[in-house]
């Protein structure tokens, strides 16, 4: 499976954006679909996922600020990201976790001016 991530780019603070993830098949069946961000210097962390019922979670610093949302007619995830922060910088990869293996997206890169 291939996911193709897109919607990155640079953006004020106080912005939005949405970042869009296509996968090369079904969605349907994944356990869950996420975001991860990863800033210079820093680990990789879990940004946002969304369960095959539809059940999300959210890092505490990006609670009521992101959104994600699936489309599994369309195999893709989206994160809407609103009142975007200079720390919200980073790359942003989509994953796609099935029962026996993770699929790993390229990223793409945000970043926040303040």
């Amino acid at each position: 499976v291939q996911l193709q991530a897109y919607g990155g780019g640079l953006v004020q603070a106080g912005g939005s954006l949405r970042l869009s993830c296509a996968a090369s098949a079904s969605i349907f069946s994944a356990n869950y679909m996420g975001w991860y961000r990863q800033a210079p210097g820093k680990q990789r962390e879990m940004v946002a996922h969304i369960a095959s019922d539809g059940t999300t979670s959210y890092a505490d610093s990006v609670k009521g600020r992101f959104t994600i949302s699936r489309d599994n007619a369309k195999n893709t995830v989206y994160l809407q990201m609103n009142s975007l922060k200079p720390e919200d910088t980073a790359v942003y990869y989509c994953v796609m976790v099935a029962t026996l293996v993770t699929y790993w997206g390229q990223g793409t890169q945000v970043t926040v001016s303040s």
